[in-house]
Order: structure tokens, then C-alpha cells, then sequence
């Protein structure tokens, strides 16, 4: 990644561990001499303070003061002369207390350097000065007891400039590993930080395609996991309300498209009945005029006009009721009844209806003895679809004026079929035949009073029941087909 949490943390530790020991090496530095000093300042002054108090109380010249005193040099690295105004010892911790006296005096009466001066009591003074038989800074202390002895302190700074150096070197060496371990503690620490960090970050880039399917799988109890846990939760939410969110959506795009299509519908069916009836409200009006004007005096006539009146009537209302009917079915307001029922014995009863008109056109069934066939479906609904097969097929036979009736077993399904000899359907009204009005023959139809609304029906019907339908062409005729569940 460009801007990696795991290199900003490993960066910054380190950067964190090499400020602290560069300010370590800075201060030891510039401060250890100082803080050096002042502490052997305070060490000098709590010795003078003992050996002021000793002096005073009258004891300083006791075996118990030496055991003191002794304790006091040992501790704070201090040599120690205490004499009379007479230049006479009476302690010291020094191996030369002579050469000490002789330095006591010459600080009295020479003085010290302002610059080198440390401090300047009433009854002592404190200074840095050189030895210079041996090349080595002390701090020396000199003055007055409260109960008038000389007195004289020294303590070697022991090379601080040099201890300074040392402890810098050794600092830098420490330093050196420290950063080493640091960089390695830093890379361990900045991977086992950022790795639910990233892990989290690719969940996060999956939801944002949509891909709910990755979770957070840390089971610690930091901050993380209670933020991959609240992850977790909310992919599971954005999933469930996407999901209802898309099938609200589809349901709404069906509802759309239902009502689009059935606006087109309605309009449709305004436009064809308008169509349709124009013709037989044509007839219907002129003849009634014809009548009411009397055209035709004599009583056969009249009966004429009153027949055509009837008959255009007649189909004006059984085209009405198709077109309620085949209304009902697009809408989805015809519920379907499944049922099971013999499908040999509806087509036999409701050929045997028919034979009167089968004798008027001289038309000849052929159907062989089928066993019965139960099946699934709407019984009333399968009666009119073969109706309208075998009226098409009365209205439309020719040359040897058979139909021929067939219940075919296929697997799981049944297939009834209605052939009539005459004319082919021609190839490109094919797919128009189950169209709303759509006549193949126009005057043919008008002839035998058709509608175009049977073969709609049909489609309709078996697209409610979830069945194939078709028409085949044969060389000595057409066969209609539908096919329904065995039972």
C-alpha cells in the first residue's frame, strides 16, 4: 500500500527510540559535569556541617568523631584537616597534612579566581582548582568552625570530562542495540497491529463490490475485534437489506411491466372490439332502417332482414362473451381450478354433441377407442380449448372433410391433437394465429361467423395451466395440439 499503517508505526517507533537516546547523549553531555559538581558540592557541605557540629559540641578530637569522620571521607570521597589558628593538626585524612595547611593558608591570604569560585559563605568559601604536581581538578572547601579551628576540604573530580566521554561511548553502544532491537520489536509489533487493520480493510473493499461473503475472523478482545465483529454485523445487515431491497425492486419492475402490458392490452382491446363490431352494428343498423322505411313490403323479405338483424346479433354477443372471457384470463382474474378428470371421456361427449353438425356438413370424425386417460387441469377451461380446436377443424375442413381426434401418451404427459384434411395455414400466419382477431381467412371467417378470439382463448388458457400448445401443417391438412399432465 502507499501509505502503510505497519511502515508509519515501525517508523515512528524507531524515530521514537533514536530521539530518546540522541536526547540521552545530548543531556549527558551538557548536564552530567554540572549535576557532577553540585553533588559534590552538597556532599562538601553536609561534611562541613558534621564537622561544624562536632567541633562545637567538643567531641571532634574522640575515638567515636574519627569513626564518624572516617565514614564521611569513605562515602563522599573527601580528605579531611581540621587545625588551630597555630597551624597545628588536629584531624586529618590526608598522608601529607603539611602540604594541606600550606594550601589552607595560601587560599586565606592569596584567595581564589572569581571564575573558578563556587561558593562564598561567611565562614567558607569553595572553589575548583588545578593540582598541578598531578594534573588533577579538586574541589576545595576552606574556612572558619563556629568554634574558631581551621578547616579544610578537598574531593578530586576525578575526570569527569573523561567519565563524560566514557559514558557517552557506552551510551552509544546501548544505543546502537537498542535501535536494532527496536527496529525488530517495531516490525513485529507494527505486523501483529496492522494485520486485522488490513484484514478489516479488504473486508471493507469486498462490501464495496457488494461481496458479503468475507468475515472478520480475529478472536482477541481489543478495539479491532470489537470493530471487525460490528463489521461482521453490518455486512449481514447490508446483504439481507440488499437482497429485500433487490426483491422489492423485481417485484416493482413486474408490477411495472404488468401494467404496462395490460395497458397495451386494454388499449388493444378497444381498438379490435371497435374494429369488430363495426361491421355487424353496420348490418344491424342498415337492415333495421330497410325495415322501418319498408324497402321490402312483402313478409319473406321482412323475415330476411329480421334473420340478418338476429344473426349479426347473435355474434355480436357471442364475441362479447369471448372477449370477457379471454379479458378475465390476461388480467389473472379467472382463477384456475386443477382437478383430475378423464380426458377420453370429455372429447368423446363432446364430439357426440356435435354429431348433428358434423351430419349437416357431412364431415366425418375418427377417433380410435381410447382406454381412459386421467389427467391434471381445469376441466371446464380443457373442454373450451378442444372446442375450439374442433370447431376451427368443422369450419375448416375440405376435400375429404375427415377430422381425426388423437390421445397420445408421452411419458408423463398427454397429447391431444385435432387434424382436419383441407388447406395449409400458410408459414408466415403461423405465429400470428393465437393474435386477438387475427383471421387467416377474413371472408371464411365472416362466412361461418368467426371471431379470431378462439385460438386467444387457447393460448390463454394453456399459459394459465403452465402447458404447450402448437399447430402443425401436413400435406392433406392442419393439426392444432395441447398437451396436460398425466394424473
Amino acid at each position: 500500500m502507499k501509505y502503510s499503517m505497519k511502515k508509519h508505526f515501525a517508523m515512528m517507533f524507531i524515530m521514537l527510540v533514536t530521539g530518546m537516546i540522541l536526547l540521552c547523549l545530548i543531556l549527558n553531555s551538557t548536564l552530567l559535569e554540572r549535576y557532577y559538581i553540585n553533588n559534590k558540592k552538597s556532599a562538601l557541605v553536609r561534611a562541613y556541617t558534621s564537622i561544624n557540629q562536632a567541633s562545637t559540641e567538643g567531641d571532634i578530637t574522640s575515638d567515636e568523631y574519627d569513626i564518624e569522620l572516617r565514614k564521611i571521607c569513605e562515602k563522599y570521597n573527601i580528605s579531611v584537616l581540621v587545625a588551630d589558628g597555630e597551624s597545628e593538626t588536629l584531624k586529618a585524612s590526608m598522608n601529607d597534612p603539611e602540604i594541606a595547611i600550606k594550601q589552607l593558608f595560601d587560599n586565606i591570604f592569596r584567595g581564589t579566581d572569581d571564575d573558578r569560585l563556587l561558593l562564598d559563605a561567611d565562614n567558607y568559601k569553595m572553589h575548583i582548582v588545578m593540582d598541578y604536581r598531578t594534573q588533577t581538578e579538586y574541589i576545595e572547601m576552606w574556612g572558619v568552625l563556629d568554634s574558631g579551628y581551621l578547616f579544610f576540604l578537598r574531593s578530586a573530580l576525578e575526570g569527569i570530562q573523561e567519565s563524560v566521554k566514557i559514558s557517552n561511548r557506552f551510551l552509544t553502544y546501548v544505543g546502537c542495540i537498542a535501535i536494532l532491537v527496536s527496529v525488530l520489536l517495531a516490525l513485529w509489533l507494527s505486523n501483529r497491529i496492522s494485520k486485522p487493520i488490513l484484514e478489516l480493510a479488504n473486508i471493507s473493499e469486498r462490501m464495496k463490490h457488494l461481496d458479503f461473503e468475507a468475515k472478520y475472523t480475529g478472536h482477541d478482545q481489543t478495539e479491532i475485534a470489537v470493530l471487525g465483529n460490528n463489521i461482521n454485523e453490518l455486512s449481514e445487515t447490508l446483504e439481507t437489506t440488499i437482497s429485500e431491497l433487490k426483491t422489492a425492486n423485481n417485484e416493482l419492475l413486474k408490477d411495472i411491466e404488468r401494467k404496462n402490458r395490460e395497458d397495451e392490452m386494454r388499449q388493444e382491446f378497444l381498438s379490435n372490439v371497435s374494429h369488430e363490431l363495426k361491421t355487424p352494428i353496420a348490418l344491424i343498423q342498415g337492415y333495421a332502417e330497410g325495415l322501418k322505411e319498408g324497402i321490402n313490403s312483402d313478409e319473406e323479405s321482412r323475415n330476411f332482414y329480421c334473420d340478418v338483424i338476429m344473426d349479426e346479433a347473435n355474434k355480436m354477443n357471442v364475441m362479447v362473451k369471448k372477449l370477457l372471457t379471454l379479458n378475465q384470463l390476461e388480467f389473472g382474474n379467472d382463477i384456475i381450478s386443477m382437478e383430475r378428470f378423464d380426458i377420453v371421456a370429455l372429447i368423446k361427449n363432446y364430439i357426440a354433441s356435435s354429431d348433428i353438425l358434423l351430419k349437416q356438413k357431412e364431415i366425418s370424425v375418427r377417433m380410435e377407442d381410447y382406454d381412459s386417460v386421467y389427467v391434471w387441469g381445469d376441466e371446464f377451461k380443457v373442454e373450451e380449448v378442444f372446442m375450439n380446436y374442433f370447431s376451427n377443424a368443422i369450419n375448416y375442413a375440405q376435400g375429404d372433410k375427415i377430422i381425426d381426434v388423437k390421445v397420445q401418451k408421452q411419458g408423463q404427459k398427454a397429447r391431444i391433437s385435432v387434424f382436419n384434411t383441407g388447406s395449409q395455414i400458410p408459414p408466415e400466419s403461423i405465429e400470428h394465429l393465437w393474435e386477438k382477431f387475427y383471421k387467416v381467412d377474413k371472408a371464411r371467417t365472416r362466412e361461418y361467423g368467426g371471431s379470431g378470439i378462439g385460438l386467444s382463448i387457447v393460448k390463454a388458457i394453456m399459459e394459465s395451466m403452465n402447458q404447450e400448445y402448437g399447430v402443425v401443417n401436413y400435406d392433406n391438412g392442419v393439426e392444432f395440439w395441447f398437451v396436460l399432465d398425466i394424473a
